[in-house]
């Protein structure tokens, strides 16, 4: 019996390199979490319903579940340690979950900050119902989403003020 074949899988990760070699069925969520060791993207369904392992992909959010990590491959990925500001600290988001309490149990948050962080990169002014359209593919089981809501809202009237930073 032969070993199962590796493949080399180079990514742009939260504006790193990052390089490895996987099997073909290994998943972009076991990648980034077991082999790059970026825990922060949650493993929830592993069907693509509950929006936990959401990341973002050349730019948009996709749910890393359903991905294999050779897709992926020669793309950026942004996982929710990308958000943070470049010393480590939260970013404007991140920050206004915590303030508004948008996070109970935290298990969907990675996924919530993915989803709210790609409607804030095209609008920074969105209604109520532009961010419930925006998370309304990430299951929360904990908050209502009330605070969930609050906090997209306080995280864009924020980079309003600073235009837009981070």
């Amino acid at each position: 019996m032969s070993a199962e074949k590796l493949h080399v899988v180079t990514l742009m990760v939260n504006g790193q390199p990052r390089s490895a070699a996987v099997p073909a069925r290994t998943s972009l969520v076991d990648f980034l979490r077991d082999t790059l060791g970026l825990t922060g993207t949650h493993v929830g369904c592993e069907h693509g319903i509950c929006g936990a392992c959401s990341v973002m992909l050349d730019g948009e959010p996709v749910r890393s579940c359903l991905m294999y990590a050779v897709q992926a491959d020669a793309c950026a990925i942004t996982t929710v340690e990308g958000l943070s500001q470049p010393d480590g600290t939260p970013g404007v988001l991140q920050d206004a979950f915590c303030e508004t309490h948008g996070m109970q149990c935290g298990y969907c948050t990675p996924g919530m900050l993915i989803s709210a962080h790609a409607l804030l990169q095209t609008n920074l002014n969105p209604t109520e119902a532009d961010i419930r359209d925006a998370i309304g593919g990430n299951l929360c089981r904990c908050t209502g989403y009330v605070q969930i809501v609050a906090a997209v809202k306080l995280a864009a009237e924020k980079l309003r003020a600073t235009g837009g930073a981070k």
